[in-house]
């Protein structure tokens, strides 16, 4: 059991301060030797076979100590916060604050903690989000509009083709039995009208479900740690050069075009990647509290069909992200079935 002294700098950071046993941080003393031994030359001695007192007289005593110190906090560092629950998130940044041949080792570890928090009745939310009836309607405004784009569409095709731009589609049975399994011209616009009303319907039910997360995270108190700000801003980057590329632009010359830098990007994206980490933890939190899970056969699907277009993908991180996906449309599942 390591001695240490745990303080909050803020909602989303600790500071850790803690000595490591003289005996204990001395053990260290000859993994460090042979270490550094390996990366330095000295005339009449193998790599990696340097006596310790002739590396001493080398390269001095304080870098054989800080070699120590890392070997020693990097043992007790996950120990400690396995020891005291710390859900430690990125990078720590350590300083050694006492270190001396033959003494106790002293240090301070800051580090990002993931945010705790408290949920609001995110079923009351939703219930009353979801009483809220909305009647989809689709007029013969819309069904015709749809049905002229279609046309145009058609004879922008047509005289690509044939070089013919007068050519012209008129809506008869004929012209519409060439575009899918239509009997009429009746019947394509009862299909369109029934595809603009689900449309529609599936719209409005973005809708309902943003505003039931928008809700659940106004009445929730959460101070995310920059380092998950961060993390957020690069996925977003990569889906952004992602979608850049698949319209065959090169996104460096897409900058250029807009005269933007990466820099600039991010820090007009950097409300957003916050909202979206907030809500990605809230999720998270609901899905825990309900115990709701990933489909397993729906996850191992997915992750096989993913490594098969992505062969150079780790399985790990496919595996993380499509149980992410899963275990979200659970939740959003639970949230639209409170009535």
């Amino acid at each position: 059991m390591h001695k240490v002294e745990i303080k909050n700098i803020d909602k989303s950071k600790i500071e850790i301060t803690g000595e490591i046993p003289a005996d204990l941080f001395e053990s260290y003393r000859k993994k460090a030797t042979e270490n550094l031994s390996e990366n330095i030359e000295i005339p009449g001695f193998r790599k990696g076979k340097v006596p310790a007192d002739v590396l001493v007289k080398k390269i001095g005593e304080m870098p054989i100590l800080e070699e120590m110190a890392e070997y020693a906090i990097s043992k007790a560092y996950p120990e400690i916060l396995a020891e005291n629950k710390i859900n430690a998130i990125g990078r720590p940044n350590v300083s050694i604050t006492k270190i001396a041949k033959g003494e106790l080792l002293g240090f301070k570890i800051q580090t990002a903690i993931m945010p705790e928090f408290s949920l609001p009745n995110y079923k009351e939310i939703a219930s009353e989000i979801n009483s809220k009836k909305e009647k989809v309607k689709v007029s013969d405004k819309e069904v015709k509009e749809t049905i002229e784009q279609i046309q145009k569409q058609r004879s922008q095709i047509k005289s690509e083709k044939e070089n013919d731009k007068d050519n012209t589609n008129e809506l008869n049975d004929e012209f519409v039995k060439t575009l899918g399994d239509f009997k009429n011209v009746e019947d394509f616009k009862k299909q369109i009208k029934e595809n603009i009303q689900k449309e529609k319907e599936a719209r409005a039910q973005q809708k309902k479900k943003m505003e039931i997360l928008e809700n659940i995270l106004k009445k929730t108190d959460i101070v995310l740690p920059d380092i998950l700000i961060e993390s957020e801003l690069n996925k977003m980057m990569a889906q952004f050069e992602g979608d850049i590329s698949r319209m065959g632009l090169k996104f460096d010359e897409y900058l250029k075009h807009i005269n933007k830098t990466r820099e600039d990007l991010m820090r007009e994206w950097r409300d957003d990647a916050e909202k979206r980490g907030k809500i990605q933890l809230i999720l998270n939190k609901i899905a825990v509290e309900e115990k709701l899970k990933a489909p397993k056969n729906e996850m191992e699907k997915q992750v096989s069909n993913l490594l098969k277009h992505y062969k150079e993908a780790d399985p790990d991180n496919v595996r993380t992200y499509i149980e992410t996906i899963l275990i979200n449309e659970e939740v959003f599942k639970f949230l639209e079935n409170q009535k």
